[in-house]
């Protein structure tokens, strides 16, 4: 089953940055998709961004152009270096396997917050 620890998170001014780290056990990690999701308060989880076994990268459009999404096979590790945040980033983040859904075990997320 996969376990996974999300860390980084914190608190910062609008366009600042912040670099989320999560480190995946239980999977076979190198041939895996991995997403990073975010809940803001009141809403529904959302997949932010994703990294596939080959590289390749997807982002949703709210935040191109200011995060990007990395990996490190060697580590089981996924970051997320978020840069010119702005207040509406403000919410919990996630990383899971990219076809992650509600029934599927999470983490415990990292926490950022973005004031204006």
């Amino acid at each position: 089953q996969v376990q996974l620890v999300e860390s980084g998170g914190g608190l910062v001014q609008a366009g600042g940055s912040l670099r989320l780290s999560c480190v995946a056990s239980g999977i076979t990690f190198a041939n895996t998709a991995m997403g990073w999701y975010r809940q803001a308060p009141g809403k529904q989880r959302e997949l932010v961004a994703a990294i596939f076994a080959g590289l390749n990268t997807h982002y949703v459009d709210s935040v191109k152009g200011r995060f990007t999404i990395s990996r490190d096979n060697a580590r089981n590790t996924v970051f997320l270096q978020m840069n010119t945040l702005k207040p509406e980033d403000t919410a919990v983040y996630y990383c899971n396997v990219y076809t992650a859904d509600d029934n599927d075990p999470w983490g415990q997320g990292t926490r950022v917050t973005v004031s204006s």
